[in-house]
Formats: structure tokens, sequence, C-alpha cells
């Protein structure tokens, strides 16, 4: 080791409290980065882990192939393993006591499918030769057929075609319902061929099988060898590497081997969370983000590691200066602080990277409980470490480092040793560098010209303060509307399903009150709801109709009729109940909304929807109207000169909250919710008898709620479970909040970090100027005053720069959102109003934590301290 670098080593063993803070900057920085690349890596993780548990570990599916196209398959270099399957058919259940489930449904797996699907047993084994099967335990539970292990059975089995002749003439699936005659099935099985089974094991209701399916589920067993010449299969791949290219060489394989182009599926659930898809709109936008959180990390990173070399880097060039008097060339200076850095680097990027896994690990243990409770999945969060992680860390942190010393090496070295000595360099003393405005004095005091003629004189300390500020509002901002950005787009793809059953007719029968209290009065349901739903029509101004519509108009004015556009309104009667409860959801008055005198209805203003052309999450204004404004409603079957009641309706509340159990309408509709007593004012026979009726329910124990109702045994009754899709959403919204709050939380804390370690580092190396201020005469009051005034000046102009840069970032996440969703521009006054408090509170907790350190300090000793 030459001489230049001990001394270096000795002055950094001198400095002993600089050093340290130097230290825990790029420490906290480093760990920044890792807990970011972990936490997004982890989360990803219990994402993909979920969507496999839901939905089976697949990526491609190859739909109907036959014997040679599946051998290309399983031959293709990027497969790793082939699940096969196949549908056989459907078979009566004989002594079955649902009407509305009638069949059993046959599928069939090779021993990967059984491995890999979600097929959970609740007892016995998995079939392994054809003639053996497993059979859904709700079998037992709802259909009251009771088949146990080892009893054998003979089945024909069959396709389900609908006996009506204008029905589509195609081979029913399980994502069709049963078809309905006058009070009996109107439908039969065509094509049918005996099969005998033996039953070896019970497993739970499959996730795929949805609950208006006909048929319960029994799953059997074949292979490769079993498949005939034009036997068709499905052939879902395993790939040995998920990369985004999979789209295009699963293409290519179809082509090359004359597989049907429309027959070739992907697992978009699961690649989303590979951050893969062929949705160039969303891959647009994953990039975009990527690319602006990345850059915003980066920059807070380099930030936080350059204001711990920059701030001393006064003290720093007078130790330089003094090797330059002995002969040190500027190389060697240079190096010096290059030289630092290393070992810097040396002792904090791997304490960083521990720091970093451990604090994540730790807020892992606490969420998963958390999350486990409010998702209903056995799921926990895993802490997630890469080799790729680790190193991109590190190269990170390097390069951080390094460019947090090169500006102050490079400016050390030119520094003079007279000039580095007397550290006249940083200090700024002439007239016009200090001035001050006398409005300053008068207005706050000769305490706050002092501060800032002090900020003014130290102008690259007074910056690097200022810029640590402005990074970590910065950082907040920007982490701060992205997750907004994320919860707000993911709302706006969900369903919306907000219930757990919907029960209807199927001929459109009105569910009467004997069978309504017979549902609602089950021991799990916790809450319901009645809709009666029908159509009519309002003529609305082209001044009040959505923007989109109003593109429309502009290309075609032909769409309007004496300047007025035709709006289908949906009309939703809630029973009493259920009005009164959502009245005071949104803000309406109940009483208003079931007088018949004034009829009055609830507006849902603003909607939702994917756009079919651009593929796009929208959401918009439906209509542009105020409260207390009448709307004129029509029937679409009647001439305009045809009236026969007054259907003038008052607004009586503007809303985007619906209902349970209603979905938001597309553009050129309009949802009205009123009370059973408007609807009947309003409709007319022929409304009514259209007028369709559902019952929602939210319940406790969905699964066991559904089989109640179906052994009610109501024909024609439709009994809806989406507790699936419910807790599938719900689940999303979760994880997706608490991976903001924990971004968020991570980032404050690392910017509050950066704050103290900034201000206290600053402070601390003014101990001497502050000494000189006492010496001639300042008080302790006074000096309060002058640090608070400092707080004030820092606040204002971290904000005035701080705010207008975040601004620009967040219009460049929200430009990134927009080739996915689209959505209107709003600034987060509450995240503005919050950063303002946070900025001055933090800064001025900083400046009384180190000040008060400052006035403890002997004025003698501190005139003579060189380190610190």
């Amino acid at each position: 080791m030459n001489i230049v670098n001990k001394l270096t080593i000795r002055h950094l063993k001198q400095n002993k409290r600089r050093t340290l803070v130097t230290i825990i900057g790029v420490i906290i920085s480093v760990a920044m980065v890792m807990a970011v690349a972990t936490l997004g890596i982890s989360f990803m993780d219990v994402l993909q882990r979920q969507s496999i548990t839901d939905n089976g570990k697949w990526h491609v599916l190859y739909k109907d192939v036959n014997k040679a196209q599946l051998e290309a398959v399983k031959a293709d270099e990027a497969t790793q393993t082939v699940v096969i399957s196949r549908d056989r058919g459907y078979a009566s259940l004989e002594g079955g006591r649902n009407p509305n489930k009638p069949y059993l449904f046959i599928r069939e797996y090779n021993t990967q499918g059984f491995e890999l699907f979600p097929i959970e047993l609740s007892q016995g084994r998995f079939p392994q030769a054809s003639n053996e099967i497993v059979i859904s335990e709700e079998i037992a539970k709802s259909a009251k057929v009771d088949y146990k292990i080892g009893d054998s059975f003979t089945l024909k089995v069959g396709e389900r075609f609908s006996e009506d002749k204008e029905d589509i003439q195609r081979a029913l699936t399980q994502n069709d319902p049963l078809r309905y005659g006058d009070n009996q099935n109107a439908e039969i099985l065509k094509n049918t061929w005996s099969a005998s089974y033996t039953v070896v094991g019970v497993i739970k209701r499959p996730a795929w099988e949805q609950t208006w399916a006909p048929g319960y589920t029994i799953l059997s067993y074949f292979d490769e060898s079993m498949i005939g010449a034009n036997d068709k299969v499905n052939a879902a791949v395993v790939l040995n590497k998920v990369k985004s290219t999979l789209y295009t060489h699963a293409g290519d394989l179809a082509k090359a081997n004359t597989i049907d182009p429309e027959s070739v599926a992907f697992n978009n659930n699961l690649l989303r969370y590979y951050g893969i898809t062929n949705n160039d709109g969303l891959r647009s936008t994953l990039y975009s983000l990527t690319a602006i959180i990345m850059m915003v990390i980066v920059i807070g990173s380099v930030s936080l590691i350059y204001n711990a070399f920059a701030i001393s880097v006064s003290e720093r060039s007078r130790h330089l200066g003094m090797l330059s008097s002995v002969g040190a060339t500027r190389r060697q200076k240079r190096n010096s602080v290059f030289f630092e850095g290393m070992v810097i680097g040396v002792i904090s990027i791997p304490i960083g990277i521990i720091s970093g896994l451990v604090g994540i690990g730790i807020t892992f243990m606490f969420m998963n409980a958390m999350i486990q409770g409010a998702l209903w999945t056995n799921e926990k969060l895993k802490l997630i470490v890469t080799p790729l992680s680790i190193l991109i860390t590190c190269l990170v942190s390097m390069l951080t480092i390094f460019i947090s010393t090169y500006f102050p090496a490079i400016k050390a070295s030119k520094v003079s040793a007279m000039d580095a000595i007397r550290q006249t360099a940083d200090v700024k003393l002439t007239v016009k560098a200090v001035k001050t405005s006398k409005f300053i004095r008068k207005l706050f005091g000769l305490e706050a010209e002092i501060g800032l003629k002090n900020l003014k004189r130290n102008k690259r300390r007074y910056h690097a303060i200022v810029f640590s500020l402005v990074i970590s509002i910065v950082l907040y901002m920007t982490v701060s509307y992205f997750t907004a950005g994320m919860t707000q787009s993911l709302e706006l793809s969900r369903q919306g399903v907000n219930y757990d059953i919907e029960v209807s007719y199927s001929n459109g029968k009105r569910i009467d009150d004997h069978l309504m209290q017979a549902i609602v009065s089950l021991s799990d349901v916790t809450a319901y709801n009645v809709i009666q739903e029908f159509y009519m029509n309002a003529w609305v101004d082209e001044a009040f109709i959505a923007d989109e519509l109003q593109e429309r108009v502009q290309k075609d004015k032909g769409l309007l009729q004496d300047g007025k556009y035709p709006y289908d309104i949906k009309i939703h009667a809630l029973d009493d109940s259920s009005l009164q409860a959502y009245a005071k959801a949104v803000g309406a008055d109940y009483e208003q909304l079931t007088d018949p005198d004034r009829p009055a209805a609830i507006v849902m203003d603003r909607i939702h929807y994917k756009d079919k052309d651009t593929g796009k999450y929208v959401q918009t204004k439906a209509i542009f109207t105020n409260v207390g404004q009448r709307m004129e409603l029509t029937h679409s079957y009647k001439e305009n000169d045809e009236k026969t009641k007054d259907n003038k309706v008052i607004i009586a509340a503007l809303t985007d909250q619906a209902p349970m159990g209603m979905n938001s309408t597309g553009v050129g509709g309009l949802n009205m919710i009123m009370s059973e007593r408007v609807m009947n004012l309003l409709a007319d026979d022929k409304d009514l008898i259209n007028a369709s009726t559902y019952l929602h329910l939210k319940s406790t124990e969905p699964m066991r709620t559904q089989q109640e109702i179906e052994e009610l045994y109501e024909i024609n009754l439709n009994v809806n479970n989406v507790y699936h899709s419910r807790r599938s959403e719900e689940q999303q919204i979760v994880l997706m909040s608490v991976f903001s709050y924990g971004f968020i939380l991570l980032i404050s804390a690392i910017s509050i970090a950066n704050i103290f370690n900034t201000i206290s580092t600053g402070l601390a190396l003014r101990k001497r100027e502050f000494a000189m201020l006492k010496s001639v005469g300042m008080t302790p009051k006074g000096f309060s005053k002058m640090m608070n005034y400092e707080n004030i000046f820092y606040g204002i102009k971290s904000l005035l720069f701080g705010l207008p840069v975040s601004l620009a970032v967040m219009v460049l996440i929200y430009n990134a959102f927009s080739n996915k969703f689209s959505y209107g521009f709003t600034l987060p006054w509450m995240s503005i109003l919050s950063v303002i408090v946070a900025v001055f509170v933090i800064v001025g907790s900083a400046i009384a934590y180190s000040g008060a350190k400052v006035k403890k300090e002997n004025i003698i000793d501190a005139l003579k301290q060189e380190n610190i």
C-alpha cells in the first residue's frame, strides 16, 4: 500500500464520525436497492404460486392436436413437461337429486396432469389406469349420491346437444348452462358409448368447474399410448425457461406442424407475473413503469451516497491540500478519494445487502399473518434471493460510489494547496455572494439574515442538503403516485364482483317471497339485496353526453336527433332495505327516492369498461349532469308521441359506487337505481313481464350456501357462485395494497434517513462556525431562531424544486399507464399536503436533534476541533 493510501486510512480513522456517517449512508443506499429488488421478486413469486394454485402450472396450451402433433410439441427444445388431457363427455347421474346438475362430466389426464393442475385429493389415490376414476366430493354433498372407494359402475357417455332446433347445433360444454324447457331439461345426450369405471379416490371440487356447470367432475387416466390415430387431445406445456419470445415461438411451432393458430392458448394469468405479455399496450406500460421506477431508485441511491461524500468535501480537501503541499500530484489526490470510496464500499456493500434482506425478511414475517387472513390462502411471502439481484445490487452500488466520489475527486485534485488549506473554495465571502434582501431582516429579524448568509457562504453544503431534500420529495411523490396508479389500474381491470352468489330463474320468473325468505334466512348469509332490471331510453342533449360520444358525433352528426343522443337506460329497482342502505352509502335521501309524487333515482355518472378496439381499460364520465335535474325516460318499442305516463325522473344523487350485484355499463348507457315504487310508476305491463329479478348474497361459507340453495330442488333456478372470482379480485387488491404501502414505507424510511444523514453531517461540519457566532454574542435563543429560519429556507427551497420535478415524473408515469389504462390525470393533493408537512417536520427534527448537540459543545473546543 502506498503512502497516500496509508494516510487516507489514517485520516478515515481520525475522522471517525464523518467516516461512520458516510458508511451508514452507503449501507442505507445499498439496503434500499437490495430491499426494493427483493420486494419485487418476492411479490412476483407469491403471485406466481397463487396463480398456479388456482389455475395450474402450465404456460402454453395446444388444443385438439393429434398424436403426430403431440410428438412435435414434446420434442420441441423449449418444452420441459407436457400435460395431456381430453374431455370424454357427459353421463347421466343416476339417482341425482339436484335437477340443475344432472350429469357427470368425465375428463382424463396423464400422470403429469394430476401433479401440475390444481386437483386436491381428499381421500384415496389418483387413477393409474383408464378404468379408474376419482370423483368430486360434491356428488355426495349436492346430488346425494354416495359413491364409495372401490365402487364400480358403467356409464353411457356422450355429448350434450340442445333439443331446440333454432339453437346452435354444436356440442355443449361445461361453460354452457343446462338448457331448460317447460319444467324439464331441453337437451339430450348424443353419440353415446359405454365405459366402466372403478372409484379409487375422492377430490375436492376443481376450481375450473363453474357453479353453473351442469356436470359434476370425475377424472380418469390416460397416457400417450392410448391415443388413437384420429384422436384429439389437449397438450398443456411447461416450458424450460419462460421468455418473452414464447408467444412467437408457440406460433411458429403451431404453423410448422399445421396446428390451428386459434387453438393455441396461453396461461396469461401466470405469465403476467413473470413480467411477460403479448399485449403491446400492457408491455409498453410495464417497460415504461419499470424504467421510470428504476431511474428514480438509482437517482435516490446516488444522491444518498453522493451527499455523504459531497457534504464533507471541504474538510477532506484541507487534508488533500496538505498532501499537495508536501508533493502529492493531482493523480495521487484523485486516487486518494477513489481509494476512500473503495474502502467504504468494501465495508458497506456486504452490510447493506444483509441489512436489506434482514429488513425485508422481518417485514414479511409480520405481513404473512395479515395476508393469509385476508386472502383465504396458504401461500406465504417468501424471501426470494437470486444471484442476479445480488449482482445487480453490487454493480449499482459500486457504480453509485464511483459517481459519488468522481466529482469530489476531480474537484479536490484541481484545488491548489493554499486554497485547500485556507478553505477558500467553498466559503464565499464577497458582498455579492452573501447579499440578502432587506425584506428578510425586516420581516424575520437579524437571526434570519445571518442564517440565510450562512447558507449562501456555504453554497456547496447548502445545495447538497437541498438536493437531498428534493430527491427525498421526488422519491416519495413518485412512489405514492405509482402505487396509486397501480391500484387504480387494477380497479379498472376488475369485474367489480362484490357478492358471492347470484340467484335467478332461467325463464325470467320472479323469485317469490316464500322462496326468497327461505334463501336469505340460511345461517351463513350475511347480506343480500334484490334487484329488478329492465331497459328504457332517454334522449340527452349533445352538451351533456360523454366525451367519447362527443367524438363520435363530430364524425357523424346523423347520430343525433333534434340535437339529442339516444341513451340506453338500465333501470335497477332495489328492495326497500337494500335501497335504504345504499342511499346512505352514497349520500342520497331515501325519503326522496320513495316519493311517488316526485319520482327520483340515483345515477351512476362514472363508468369503466374495456375498449374493444384499443384493448384499453377506460374510466370516464357516462354523462355530464347535476343533482336535481330531470331526465325524461321513454320506451324503445313505443313511438315518440305515444306517452301514457309522466316519465320524468329527478336525479337524486350522482355516484360511481354500484350496489351489490350491479355491473358498470358501457359508453352510451346509464345505470339508474330507484325504489320499487318508482319503478312501478315508470314501467308498464310489458316492462314488468320482461323484467329480470336477481337475488345477490354474501355468505361466510359460499360453497355450503350454494349447496343448501340447490337442496331446495327448485326447477329452473340458477345459482351462480362467483365466490372464487370475488376472492381472486380481493386477493389482488390486498396484495397490491400491501406492496404499495410496503414500497411507500420503505422509500419514506430511506428518505427520512437521507435527510437526517445529510443535515446532521452538515451541521456537525459547522461546529466551528457556530462556535464563532456564540463567541461574538449570539444567545441560545438567537441561535434557535437562526436554526428555525434555516429550516424554513431549506423546506421552501426544496419544495420549490421538488414538487415541479415530482409533477414531471408523475406525468411520465401517467403517460406510461395510458398505454393500457385510460383515466383522467389528477394531482394527489393528500400526498402533496403530507409531503409539505413532512419536509418541515423532518428537517426541523433533524436540525433540532443536531442543534441540541451543537449547543452542548464548548466554544473553545469547537474552535480548535479539526476532526468530527
